[in-house]
């Protein structure tokens, strides 16, 4: 009897033992949802950890938000070390960017500028630029740490202010507003639907990264090249397979894409906010992530590429690499030539993308053509073709890229960065440093694997918390004035609530000779603030940080800017001045003009 009971027990513990040996040599399994480089990057890394990975995008290429730019300006290992160093893992060369491309151009009523044309031809214009760029310089340095924004009631009250209410301000010249305007709804959105803190904290991001360094080189093909190199690397995609529904239960995942079921160990979810909530969670989001994945803004974009024959501009200027117009032309991406044509990719953004959504492509494209030839008398002639992408009309892209919009920072601030249960998040939204880039969507795919990764080894992420709220922080109103004489150029912004969307108001007559060739003018007054509303920055030599009333911080760079994705991070921190004579002293020792610098490759480009 006792020998039997000893074979029992022994069958029993060699039946455990083998168990848990199948356990541990079984492979780890992970779906990554979305085909982008945020999805790509996570796919790839695990695969390389041993894991057995299936990929689903929705659309039938991959690639995501990779713009149409066939030719694209990146940065160096020190602007964008993730990016150049999967450059060099896949072996993709690239090309020195010519000397002329280093700094942005401006077409000022059909007339090209350089940067040093600026300061000789209007100086005015120059000067009211740098002093936009000091202050904005003066504003990024009171972050301390740009992960970190809303750390103090000061820093948090900027985050309820709108940045089109702080260049109100600054009471810039007619021009110099329109091009600054235009600079900001290209990099981020509307300057009036913007967290002042969100604009600060990415300047403070790209501090002391130059603008030599954000275009250092040339992609040719642009990011759908690298986009490609991450697909050969990879086993499993299916494409053509939006995700309908995700399940967790205490064993796994089951991802649905119509009626078949994928299961795996873990999810990462690598798709822009708007196209998540479209997917159904069981069990559910809770309340804070659900308000984000509606409240959170996302800055618009229609992206055109003409192309021509040749470049129809060489006869009037040698246009550098990224131009601002001040007269709707949005932001101007001018590709080198190929095969003895030229491209232009025009990135109409903002409340002009909003705007355009009633229209069609040829149509579009057509208003553009007509102000193109009365700049370039043979636009009309030598234009071939184009092709037309609007990022955030796309039901599949969700968006076009991430942008804070007035009190939402102190919502939603890194909200994306932790794993819900099974589920990780990637995509260029969930980098805190830098949204909107290729550096970010990279960067993100990375983090995101190894959470997966971190998540099977039995580690737990704690539930994140709410950023604390700061009692002395009121919301101030976010402006928004004359919406059709406002398009292309200044504001003329009258407040309305920070957090909810501006309103559009009712179209005047000749809406694209409007839309196209505004007289904008800034305006002088400053918007009207309600009671204890803390006051924004005032322009001058030295700028004046806001009170303890209101302020917050946020995304890095002068337009863009982060420490470890696309920039650098370093800065004194500049502690808000609250007396005359703090205001006075900091006047008398003004911090050196650092120029915003602006990631060039990075916004769905």
């Amino acid at each position: 009897m006792s020998a039997g009971w000893l074979r029992a027990c022994a069958l029993v513990m060699i039946g455990l033992f083998s168990g848990a040996a199948l356990a541990k040599d079984k492979t780890p399994t992970a779906i990554v949802v979305g085909g982008g480089l945020a999805g790509l990057t996570a796919a790839y890394e695990l695969q390389g950890k041993g894991w057995q990975v299936t990929l689903l995008e929705a659309k039938s290429g991959m690639g995501g938000r990779s713009g149409l730019a066939t030719s694209e300006w990146i940065g160096n290992s020190k602007a964008q070390p993730i990016l150049n160093q999967y450059l060099d893992t896949f072996k993709i060369s690239t090309l020195p960017a010519p000397e002329f491309v280093r700094t942005p151009g401006y077409l000022i009523d059909g007339e090209y500028f350089s940067s040093t044309d600026l300061a000789t031809k209007q100086p005015a214009t120059a000067e009211a630029l740098k002093r936009y760029e000091k202050t904005l310089d003066d504003l990024a340095r009171s972050i301390d740490d740009p992960q970190n924004p809303a750390a103090n009631s000061t820093l948090f009250a900027l985050d309820q202010l709108n940045v089109s209410s702080w260049l109100d301000k600054l009471q810039l010249p007619t021009t110099a507003r329109q091009l600054v305007n235009q600079q900001i709804r290209t990099r981020y959105d509307e300057p009036s639907r913007l967290s002042l803190l969100y604009f600060a904290q990415q300047t403070r991001v790209y501090r002391g990264v130059s603008d030599r360094d954000l275009r250092a080189a040339r992609l040719p093909g642009g990011s759908p090249v690298l986009a490609q190199a991450f697909v050969k690397q990879l086993k499993t995609i299916k494409t053509s397979s939006p995700v309908s529904a995700i399940t967790q239960d205490k064993d796994g995942v089951t991802v649905k894409v119509g009626s078949v079921g994928y299961q795996a160990d873990y999810v990462v979810l690598a798709v822009p906010l708007r196209a998540l909530a479209k997917i159904q969670m069981t069990p559910g989001l809770d309340t804070k992530h659900l308000a984000a994945l509606k409240g959170t803004n996302y800055g618009w974009r229609d992206q055109l590429l003409l192309k021509f024959k040749h470049p129809v501009w060489e006869s009037r200027a040698r246009m550098s690499g990224e131009i601002y117009s001040n007269t709707g032309l949005g932001m101007l991406w001018v590709e080198p030539a190929l095969k003895g044509g030229a491209n232009v990719v025009i990135n109409l953004s903002g409340d002009n993308a909003r705007l355009l959504q009633a229209f069609g492509d040829k149509q579009m494209v057509d208003q553009v053509l007509i102000r193109m030839h009365a700049f370039y008398p043979q636009a009309r002639g030598a234009f071939t073709g184009y092709e037309v992408r609007r990022y955030s009309t796309d039901a599949n892209m969700g968006g076009a890229y991430l942008a804070y919009g007035p009190g939402q920072i102190s919502k939603f601030w890194r909200l994306w960065e932790r794993p819900v249960q099974r589920i990780a998040f990637a995509g260029e939204h969930t980098d805190a440093l830098y949204p909107g880039t290729l550096e970010g969507a990279l960067r993100s795919g990375q983090r995101a694997a190894s959470q997966v990764q971190d998540l099977a080894a039995g580690k737990s992420f704690d539930p994140v918390s709410a950023a604390p709220a700061a009692a002395a922080a009121t919301a101030v109103a976010a402006s928004k004035g004359n919406f059709f004489s406002n398009l292309f150029g200044g504001s003329s912004d009258k407040p309305a609530k920070a957090a909810e969307p501006v309103k559009k108001e009712a179209s005047k007559p000749g809406f694209f000779s409007r839309m196209f060739g505004s007289d904008d003018k800034p305006v002088e007054k400053p918007a009207a603030k309600p009671a204890e509303a803390a006051q924004a920055p005032v322009a001058a030599p030295a700028p004046v940080v806001p009170p303890v009333a209101k302020e917050e911080p946020l995304k890095p760079a002068p337009v863009k800017a982060a420490p470890a994705k696309a920039a650098a991070k370093p800065a004194p921190v500049k502690k808000p001045v609250a007396k005359a004579e703090q205001a006075k002293k900091a006047a008398a020792k003004p911090a050196p003009v650092k120029k915003p610098v602006a990631n060039v490759q990075a916004k769905a480009q």
